[in-house]
């Protein structure tokens, strides 16, 4: 657990192969279908939609909760900001037992038509970002698992939610996207972007590239919800009530979704 001072109080060790070393978690204190979202702050609020739950860990940007959503068993960790630190929750969960991964994430918009409060199921993603290429080289595609987009999307229409299927893009500098202008390589990063917009990109987000091509290295399903609770161009964003009303429906619908995946551990 963190320290008051900011120093972690952690037990086992980098090549300890009974408590992982980030995540600090074991064999049996999690489920095998993780929803993960990205702010530690959002655990227990998604914890907040399971039938019960607990905590079972909480170390630097990792916290975990694990219970029951209708009888099957569910468990959610934050991995904080960005690719890096998803790629290590990922690899020490799925050292101990979690064999379906589900982004539960906010994104900006990007199309016409993605609109602040609709949800983006990512069937796969731009990689424009720096952790995965130490996993695979840039021409392997950063694709979601085909069974659980499917049961996403079953999910988003038994629920009656507005949703898109499509191209995520993920980055690793946020003020890259939003303050472009600012940059040295400012003309590269507008002509990138607009040649996603043309290519049909849907929205924004920062973890959902590595998440993917990780989880195809590591033979695990994955899957992203990504809200839509900005755009830029347009200058919208969702209000906090608004954003707490649709981030619930996202994990009605990951949770949902759940149910449709078959027990593993």
């Amino acid at each position: 657990m963190p320290k008051e001072d900011g120093i972690e109080d952690a037990k086992g060790g980098l090549l300890d192969e009974t408590v992982q070393y980030h995540v600090q978690l074991k064999k049996g204190d999690i489920s095998d279908f993780v929803i993960l979202p990205g702010d530690p702050g959002r655990v227990e609020f998604i914890a907040e939609h399971f039938d019960k739950a607990e905590l079972v860990a909480e170390n630097r940007e990792y916290k975990t909760m694990t219970g029951e959503y209708k009888g099957r068993p569910v468990t959610v960790t934050s991995t904080g900001i960005g690719c890096p630190s998803a790629a290590i929750a990922l690899e020490e969960l799925a050292n101990v037992g979690a064999s379906t991964f589900v982004r539960c994430g906010t994104s900006g918009g990007m199309q016409e038509y993605t609109r602040v409060g609709e949800k983006v199921i990512a069937t796969g993603a731009v990689r424009y970002e720096g952790t995965s290429i130490q996993y695979m080289p840039i021409e392997f595609p950063a694709v979601a698992s085909h069974d659980m987009v499917l049961a996403l999307k079953n999910s988003a229409i038994k629920n009656n939610l507005d949703h898109h299927l499509g191209i995520v893009q993920s980055k690793d500098s946020f003020y890259g996207q939003h303050n472009p202008e600012k940059m040295p390589i400012a003309d590269e990063l507008r002509q990138k972007w607009d040649a996603w917009v043309k290519g049909g990109v849907l929205c924004s987000e920062m973890e959902a590239a590595t998440i993917f091509v990780v989880g195809s290295y590591r033979k695990v399903r994955t899957g992203a919800v990504l809200l839509v609770a900005g755009d830029q161009a347009r200058g919208e964003s969702l209000t906090k009530e608004e954003y707490k009303e649709n981030m619930s429906e996202s994990v009605k619908m990951i949770l949902d979704s759940s149910l449709e995946i078959e027990v593993e551990i």
